[in-house]
């Protein structure tokens, strides 16, 4: 069976989902129609995206939630394992995992990588990240590192060489000391799975400008997403690579701007977990330079909403124009979080992803298809 992995062509402006694995997707609302991250939903979410032609699904590693009276993010699936089992059931759309660096080996990593790249035909791909909630490691009994990067560069060159050597070999770095380290099978994709970062502070974009094949980053606006774009280039170019600059949205589409307006205030305000939001934006702002400073002064409700990302409120028309500047902007793709995926998804990919289409950015899945 032979399958293209769809996040590597060039073409289309990419679209996928963003933390369905986990309890509240991206917002923390008390609303009872919230996320609840059960596997049924998990899977149907996941094939209404793969039916429609989106390409990617994203998950969040999480092993400590916010709290508040949601207790927001404690329920989550394990990423390798969520990918593997949405694999069997899913067709064209390519399933990342999410990694921390400090937590997981790298030997075991490449294994269980490869595993899903099998399962998929090809499908798989890894979202490389350090951490950056202190809180979350030390239920490991660990800490956060100094120089994080600096591992994460030692931990991908050796699940890099475990793909590409057919005789064991020894490490002996900073970080690992491997003795006569090999792993079978390796990846279907060759040389690696695709690859992304999602650092937003200096010494993690130059990790993804050598590693990776896709850096996710935060923006306030439009120019200051095209800073960033820059900026990332710049980084790329320096390393002698290409790379793929996306984004991460929260949605509410709705047939009229003011019923979108409407929800989007009950669930992100009205209804705000205000002690899961404090402790998220705390901890953010403290630790995991994931956002720019003006966002923890101006934009409260975007935590809320959607932790801290550019919100796409209004009719199927304003989202599909705010895509297209996204676009137009620079972005290759945006990562799309919602409310409750399985009820909004069918809605936003009947309604917005044919406007997508007759403005060029993006094609109907069959003509990107394979057998």
């Amino acid at each position: 069976m032979s399958f293209v992995n769809c996040m590597l062509e060039p073409s289309t402006f990419k679209l996928g989902t963003f933390s369905t694995n986990a309890d509240g997707g991206s917002a923390l609302t008390k609303v009872p129609e919230r996320w609840k991250a059960s596997w049924d939903d998990v899977q149907e979410a996941a094939q209404i995206a793969d039916r429609a032609g989106l390409d990617f699904i994203l998950p969040i590693a999480r092993w400590k939630g916010f709290g508040g009276e949601t207790r927001a993010r404690e329920h989550s699936f394990e990423t390798f394992t969520y990918a593997a089992g949405l694999a069997a059931v899913t067709r064209r759309i390519v399933l990342f995992m999410t990694v921390h660096v400090p937590l997981v080996h790298p030997l075991y990593a490449a294994k269980a990588l490869a595993t899903v790249d099998h399962i998929s035909h090809g499908r798989a791909g890894l979202n490389i990240v350090c951490g950056w909630n202190p809180d979350e490691f030390a239920m490991f009994g660990g800490k956060l590192v100094d120089r994080p990067y600096d591992q994460a560069a030692e931990w991908a060159d050796i699940l890099f060489k475990l793909y590409n050597t057919n005789t064991p070999f020894d490490f002996d770095g900073k970080f690992y000391q491997l003795n006569h380290a090999i792993t079978s099978p390796v990846s279907v994709q060759r040389p690696r799975p695709i690859t992304m970062n999602a650092a937003f502070g200096p010494p993690g974009r130059d990790f993804a400008a050598r590693h990776c094949d896709f850096l996710f980053t935060t923006f306030t606006d439009m120019e200051a997403g095209k800073v960033q774009i820059a900026d990332m280039r710049q980084r790329a170019e320096a390393a002698g690579r290409e790379m793929g600059v996306y984004t991460v949205a929260h949605v509410v589409c709705r047939e009229t701007e003011k019923e979108a307006r409407d929800y989007y205030r009950y669930y992100s305000a009205e209804q705000e977990d205000t002690g899961a939001v404090d402790y998220m934006m705390r901890q953010k702002k403290t630790f995991s330079r994931s956002h720019d400073e003006e966002a923890y002064r101006k934009y409260r409700q975007r935590f809320a909403a959607g932790t801290g990302t550019y919100p796409l409120v209004g009719t199927p028309e304003q989202i599909a124009q705010e895509l297209i500047r996204m676009h137009q902007t620079g972005f290759k793709g945006s990562a799309l979080t919602f409310v409750n995926y399985r009820d909004e998804l069918p809605f936003f990919c009947e309604r917005v992803l044919p406007l997508l289409e007759q403005a060029g950015i993006r094609v109907p899945v069959q003509a990107g298809m394979q057998p």
